[in-house]
């Protein structure tokens, strides 16, 4: 039997070493010879210049006729083979035991088990340094659950529930996201997951498109983010002569707008931190123009802004005062300014006439 026959189209179909595939054939061979003779104990002999393997079974040697032929051998047959054998060893003699089509099966099973483990731990080697950052890729297919992206030459998945709604699953189309998980084994078929509705995404393309934050000089100390509508985003300064929030929008938003755009229209607010919790309160609230904040106890808080401001402090759908709440870890209350009583104006004034 020649080995090379049965690994050719693995070799060429998987892209694997040919020496650790001769090795899994090897071991999915004496699966299958196992599983048919469980009481013996077969070897695989594979000599590498003929490139012809050798079933083997262990014998024990015996003085003069053995009880059992299936576990026992001559010395006379023995020392055939291997002229220094002594009696009560054992020695590796050839098996002419037949398999059927389930022993097969069960080489082809373990072959293919084998496979994928060796698959998988090379991948895991390859990506898992690159866990956490940024990857690029192209859309290979689509699915109902999400998008199969091909990184080189290994696919990972894009989630539908890591996707931003902005985001269209066209096969061909190049995509950015952040390499979210790196599994030592494949869960559900996929081993990379990927990732781009996520805070870390957002920190991730903030660290690329902006040396600053990249090289520490400017901390992004927190974000808060609802995937397609907005984030906001908290920045602090190193550096006295750095200003976080200009140095991150750019000269004429030249450094934002690479991130808006891989955002799909996503909205970001970014603030500039500061100790001072009523003024962190009036920034994390905006576009909206705070008038007074009023802090009740450590977790709740009252705002109050003029009338005309208050559907932008609230936001579509409460979406941003919940931002807001979240990046300031508080409950954030809008309250309503008490209206003066007029009439009690009028009677001072004709308190005062007379």
């Amino acid at each position: 039997m020649k080995l090379s026959d049965v690994i050719e189209e693995l070799v060429e179909e998987r892209g694997l070493d040919r020496s650790v595939l001769s090795s899994i054939v090897c071991e999915g061979i004496i699966a299958a010879y196992e599983k048919r003779y469980p009481s013996l104990t077969i070897s695989i002999d594979h000599d590498k210049k003929t490139d012809e393997i050798k079933v083997l079974v262990d014998k024990l040697v015996v003085e003069g006729q053995p009880e059992d032929e299936e576990f026992e051998i001559s010395s006379k047959k023995a020392r055939a083979i291997n002229p220094n054998i002594q009696v009560n060893e054992y020695i590796k003699v050839p098996f002419d035991g037949k398999i059927g089509r389930i022993e097969i099966l069960r080489a082809k099973q373990v072959i293919a088990q084998k496979i994928r483990t060796v698959e998988s731990l090379a991948v895991y080697n390859e990506f898992k340094d690159k866990e956490g950052s940024i990857v690029n890729g192209v859309i290979h297919k689509c699915e109902r659950g999400g998008a199969i992206v091909k990184l080189q030459d290994t696919l990972a998945f894009l989630p539908k529930s890591l996707m931003m709604p902005s985001d269209k699953c066209i096969v061909g189309y190049s995509i950015r996201a952040l390499l979210k998980e790196v599994l030592i084994e494949p869960r559900n078929e996929n081993q990379l997951i990927l990732d781009r509705a996520s805070e870390n995404f957002l920190q991730k393309l903030f660290e690329l498109e902006i040396p600053e934050v990249f090289e520490k000089l400017v901390e992004v100390k927190k974000i808060v983010r609802i995937p397609g509508y907005k984030s906001k985003i908290v920045v602090a300064s190193h550096d006295k002569n750095i200003d976080p929030v200009g140095t991150c929008v750019g000269v004429g938003g030249a450094r934002i707008k690479p991130i808006l755009k891989e955002l799909g229209g996503e909205k970001i607010d970014i603030i500039a931190w500061t100790d001072s919790k009523e003024e962190f309160i009036k920034d994390a609230l905006k576009p909206a123009e705070v008038k007074r904040v009023i802090i009740v106890d450590t977790e709740n808080a009252e705002i109050y802004v003029n009338e005309d401001q208050r559907s932008l402090a609230i936001g579509k759908m409460g979406q941003n005062i919940s931002l807001a709440s979240r990046l300031v870890g508080m409950n954030l209350h809008l309250a309503q300014e008490e209206k003066k009583d007029s009439r009690s104006d009028e009677d001072n004034d004709f308190q005062e006439l007379d």
